[in-house]
């Protein structure tokens, strides 16, 4: 497997910037005792679940002998319960995030796969696991969540494949995420969340109904909250809706006070579950905005 998707989202400066980081699990999850992380387990219990090849770095603890001793070749034993805790990144692809403004460096998308590279980073880096899925209208590319270098390139390498297309259906697919997502554990969710609010809350309350730690971190683009266009504009449609010439003066004060009832209802649906909420905007620096994310839950 090539390492450009892991050297192209996760560069050397950006690593450097995230030393001092680390993902927190607020309430009880599933995992062993150790740290800081809480468990609703007692004593230390682990399943046997299937043969890995070695890769350097691996922790030679897990070298299965006997296997090496047959084929002359390294595997590693792997277990459903080796790690503290399990998070869940979950990363938006539908249409809505290709849009990108002139303000901004990145599209939603591509500062989404930051966000999502430097947190798996971190949590590996924690020997914690981490999995990955994309979805638009329906669940693109599931990773099962692991913990080892191997693992995290292959998760960069998703992420890279990802395009933005289809429409959004994030109720549903947050139904059919809580209904897969068998062991208890943080949930990262990664969207602009442009979709009914209604349906998007009915989801998260699956999640909640689990007891899964759930973060949301919303991602917008500068021109979607500021709403800056003067000059009659001609808006593109995005995911089905249709292309419209208009004078966006007239449109700005409702607009912002749409989008600020949007982001209202979205913030307190998930502060009623006691979910962490963040907005975060393309036009800020993405180690900035989840040094912050990760400076609350420490706080």
């Amino acid at each position: 497997m090539s390492d450009e998707p892991l050297r192209k989202l996760l560069n050397p400066a950006a690593l450097s910037r995230l030393e001092s980081l680390e993902l927190k699990a607020r309430t009880i999850v599933e995992g062993y005792v150790s740290g800081w992380h809480k468990s609703p387990y007692h004593g230390f219990s682990v399943e046997f679940a299937e043969h890995r090849e070695y890769v350097p770095g691996d922790d030679l603890r897990y070298v299965d002998w006997k296997v090496f001793g047959k084929s002359d070749r390294y595997y590693l034993k792997q277990f459903d319960e080796e790690t503290n805790f399990t998070c869940q990144i979950l990363v938006d692809t539908s249409e809505s995030m290709a849009y990108r403004s002139e303000a901004a460096t990145w599209s939603k998308l591509d500062y989404a796969r930051q966000l999502a590279a430097a947190l798996a980073y971190l949590i590996v880096r924690q020997q914690d696991a981490v999995g990955l899925a994309t979805f638009d209208r329906t669940v693109g590319r599931l990773l099962r969540p692991a913990s080892t270098p191997m693992h995290l390139r292959q998760l960069c390498s998703l992420l890279e494949q990802a395009e933005p297309a289809g429409e959004s259906a994030i109720g549903p697919i947050l139904h059919e995420l809580a209904e897969r997502f068998k062991r208890r554990g943080v949930v990262v969710i990664l969207s602009d969340f442009f979709d009914d609010p209604a349906e998007v809350l009915l989801g998260l309350k699956h999640f909640h109904h689990r007891r899964h730690d759930v973060l949301l971190i919303q991602v917008i683009d500068p021109a979607e909250q500021d709403f800056p266009f003067t000059e009659p504009t001609l808006f593109h449609g995005l995911e089905q809706w249709p292309d419209e010439m208009t004078d966006p003066r007239a449109l700005r004060a409702a607009y912002r006070a749409e989008f600020a009832q949007f982001t209202r209802t979205l913030q307190g649906g998930a502060r009623d579950m006691r979910m962490d909420y963040h907005l975060v905007r393309t036009d800020q620096p993405f180690e900035t905005a989840l040094s912050n994310v990760l400076a609350h839950r420490r706080a």
